[in-house]
């Protein structure tokens, strides 16, 4: 029991370590952004234009201004603590995966007439992940993150449809599509608690197990029971095949 509470709290304790490494990192860079008065904004991901590229790997670090940044900090750093807690071996892959293929997706298919910055589509996969984790793996755990997804995050989903030009609701619908796709490709890549309980009487040996019937009952053709029921012999002589 203390083995599992100690591998528990230091599972805990790594996957805050991570969530806040995260965040301080976005509020570093703005805080850097604000205090210089530079703009990181053309750091961004600008669509199907080779200087747009860089944005796949800097755009989710930067923000708009203060309400931007606060928005996406809360479920930045609970879904990223959820990830590397209740997914660990699925969580480095998973993250980066949705890092990488939002910010590439979005280059590739959103409008064309803006830089696209925040990590609220990081946020979106994160979000459709756990959600869709719940769907595709079906045991207890993932479906209990699910249903508090659910009951957290549901309003966030109105965002993936364009209400606003100055908000990338691209990064959002792209974010969320990347997550499902995810959350499908590491479905089998699954933490010992996710695994079903192997029962007592299931690792019984077979041949101490006791049958109502014959193992081989279903086996037989209707012919070989009959005839076996007459006192055996060739059931070839019978004519009945």
């Amino acid at each position: 029991m203390s083995t599992f509470i100690e591998r528990t709290s230091k599972k805990f304790w790594s996957s805050l370590r991570i969530a806040i490494w995260l965040v301080a990192a976005v509020w570093m860079i703005h805080l850097f952004q604000v205090v210089t008065g530079m703009d990181f904004g053309t750091l961004g991901v600008y669509p199907r234009k080779e200087f747009g590229l860089k944005g796949i790997l800097f755009s989710p670090l930067i923000h708009s201004g203060w309400p931007h940044l606060l928005s996406n900090t809360p479920p930045l750093f609970v879904l990223t603590l959820i990830l590397f807690f209740f997914y660990r071996r699925a969580a480095v892959p998973s993250f980066f995966s949705i890092y990488f293929l939002t910010g590439l997706t979005v280059w590739a298919f959103a409008r064309d007439n803006a830089f696209h910055i925040g990590a609220s589509g990081v946020i979106y996969g994160l979000v459709a992940f756990v959600f869709w984790s719940g769907i595709f793996r079906r045991n207890v755990k993932s479906i209990v993150l699910a249903l508090v997804v659910v009951v957290y995050y549901s309003g966030m989903f109105a965002g993936i449809v364009p209400t606003d030009e100055k908000v990338s609701w691209e990064s959002h619908l792209f974010g969320a599509l990347v997550g499902i796709f995810v959350a499908f490709w590491f479905k089998n890549r699954i933490d010992q608690d996710e695994k079903k309980p192997v029962w007592s009487w299931e690792q019984e040996p077979e041949a101490e197990k006791e049958f109502f019937l014959e193992r081989d009952t279903f086996d037989k053709t209707k012919a070989e029971r009959e005839q076996e029921k007459r006192g055996g012999g060739d059931w070839f002589s019978t004519g009945t095949f």
